[in-house]
């Protein structure tokens, strides 16, 4: 049974800081499966970041930002080994 007068919890936007009602904001599972919730801390997004985001599948794409260990070399660094890394696994990257 829900407790009885319970105020509602306060998080933190992950895009733009911003505080919201957790009831108001858009739940994120950097894993990919927020239907697993045992043992997660679970990220959120206010409502206009989320409408912002993109949508499309990201199949693999936590594991390789794990890989090239995103967030710990510079930004240079990091998209020299993200691109050298999809195109080794994908083929060459093409402009449309």
């Amino acid at each position: 049974m829900w407790p009885a007068g319970t105020e509602s919890e306060t998080v933190t936007c992950v895009a733009c800081g911003a505080r919201t009602d957790r009831e108001l904001a858009r739940e994120y599972d950097k894993y990919g499966n927020r239907w697993e919730r045992e043992g997660k801390e679970f990220e959120h997004f206010c409502r206009s970041c989320h409408d912002e985001l993109c949508h499309h599948a990201r199949t693999e794409l936590e594991e390789l930002l794990v890989e090239i260990d995103a967030g710990e070399c510079s930004r240079l660094e990091f998209l020299s080994r993200y691109v050298a890394t999809v195109e080794d696994r994908y083929g060459p990257l093409e402009e449309r």
